[in-house]
């Protein structure tokens, strides 16, 4: 699989997903593929299952199959970032950044204790295992960070996109009163390893995927033939 990326504008970008054959890719968000050079009977879209739906606020993924090539919109202002996964891999993601994730790819669910569930919207994390590829969508480019045993590395819980499984996590505020008093919730985090991070907070306005809609009109939107059309 290669991925080129073009500039569209000054913030927006599409990116290009070039497959051969036997290679093969699943897109989470069907809707950011605005073009398509193929045959017919290479895309298959199916539902997804019932956790994956509301994780991701989506009913229907699609399975792209080469050799074919298609380009995939990005909200403006988000990146795209290609991670390559190994069997050995242990990072735990937010399932929310994923935009697609190459043939063979699987993952397993990591439950979240109840405060941090509470704090951060989101029970579960998603851990991918290889070999193969993922496709993360981040507000502004992705960054890694190493880990250290000792010293702590504190990341806005807006900001961070994966983090090592074996790591020791625990939401705080840090600094003197005035800086504690107003910042976001922050991840402590101790460990071996390193974590991703986007370095922008998301805002939700600018992608449909990023916010909560009603499950009715997700389903009409979606099942219904034109629905994404009129139904808004």
């Amino acid at each position: 699989m290669k991925v080129i990326y073009e500039e569209a504008s000054s913030q927006a970008r599409m990116a290009t997903m070039q497959l051969d054959k036997g290679e093969a890719v699943h897109v989470l968000h069907p809707n950011q593929i605005v073009a398509f050079q193929g045959r017919p009977e290479q895309r298959e879209d199916s539902f997804m299952k019932l956790p994956s739906m509301f994780r991701k606020k989506r009913l229907i993924q699609c399975l792209m199959k080469g050799p074919a090539q298609f380009m995939l919109g990005l909200p403006e202002g988000y990146s795209l970032a290609v991670v390559p996964l190994e069997d050995e891999d242990d990072l735990l993601f937010e399932f929310r950044h994923v935009l697609f994730y190459t043939e063979g790819v699987t993952f397993t669910t990591h439950l979240q204790s109840v405060k941090n569930t509470v704090i951060t919207q989101d029970l579960v994390k998603m851990q991918f295992h290889g070999p193969g590829s993922l496709g993360l969508l981040t507000a502004g480019p992705l960054f890694h960070m190493a880990l250290d045993e000792k010293l702590p590395l504190y990341v806005d819980v807006s900001c961070l996109v994966a983090y090592p499984r074996q790591a020791k996590l625990r939401l705080c505020v840090y600094g003197n009163t005035l800086a504690s008093q107003h910042m976001n919730y922050h991840w402590e985090i101790t460990g071996q390893g390193h974590v991703l991070m986007q370095p922008c907070k998301p805002d939700p306005k600018l992608d449909e995927h990023m916010k909560s809609d009603g499950l009715l009109r997700r389903i009409a939107r979606e099942v219904l033939p034109f629905g994404g059309v009129f139904i808004k």
